[in-house]
């Protein structure tokens, strides 16, 4: 099973690739957390990614496009993967499509995340992350049993600057402005699937299983 998650940052995108990962036993592509180990290692690719995810712009496809191709030809996604917040543009969906029609494996569905703008920002403003270990928290669904520390390593959490609240609206801007239009490229495929992403986890997972077929 070959997947795209489509949405706005902090739709939920995921905590559904986590689920579907280990419904399919295949692995979750991130670009965001692909840019977010340069930038913890501080390579130069990291330190020039982050200028453009601080204010909460695209990462420009140049940057990007190597880095994916790279990881789909892998052996763990041989059969199958989960693209989460990759291609956000159309040229990258383009390149993307000719990508996996060179090696012979389209994407077989398109899942859409629909969640309202206010809903992101009060989602996106509630976050923290461990600067250690990546593990993220939330102070509606999902608290640190010490405030302010994780409950994986016991690190301080931070708030990432891509997660405050004018970023966050730079970055629907963004989003709006040209990832939407790629519903519109892959529905003239025939492969969107539009989910509801407004509810509990469960609630939206249960969602995403119907539209997938699976019980």
């Amino acid at each position: 099973m070959r997947l795209i998650l489509l949405g706005a940052p902090g739709a939920g995108k995921g905590t559904q690739a986590e689920m579907l990962m280990k419904l399919y036993n295949i692995p979750t592509i991130s670009t965001g957390n692909i840019f977010r180990e340069h930038i913890s290692k501080n390579t130069e690719l990291g330190q020039e990614a982050k200028k453009y995810m601080d204010e909460g712009k695209l990462v420009p496809d140049e940057l990007v496009l190597e880095l994916v191709k790279d990881r789909i030809v892998q052996k763990d996604c041989e059969n199958g993967m989960i693209l989460d917040g990759f291609p956000r543009t159309i040229p990258q969906a383009k390149a993307l499509d000719a990508m996996l029609k060179e090696i012979g494996k389209p994407i077989d569905s398109v899942l859409d995340v629909e969640v309202p703008d206010e809903v992101i920002i009060e989602r996106m403003a509630g976050r923290t992350v461990c600067p250690s270990c990546g593990a993220s928290y939330h102070k509606l669904f999902k608290v640190e049993t010490v405030p302010g520390i994780c409950n994986e390593c016991s690190t301080h959490l931070i708030q990432r600057e891509d997660d405050k609240e004018e970023t966050v609206k730079k970055r629907l801007e963004v989003y709006h402005a040209q990832t939407k239009p790629l519903i519109d490229h892959y529905q003239q495929q025939d492969k969107v699937l539009v989910i509801d992403g407004v509810g509990t986890v469960d609630e939206v997972r249960a969602r995403v299983k119907k539209a997938l077929g699976v019980n």
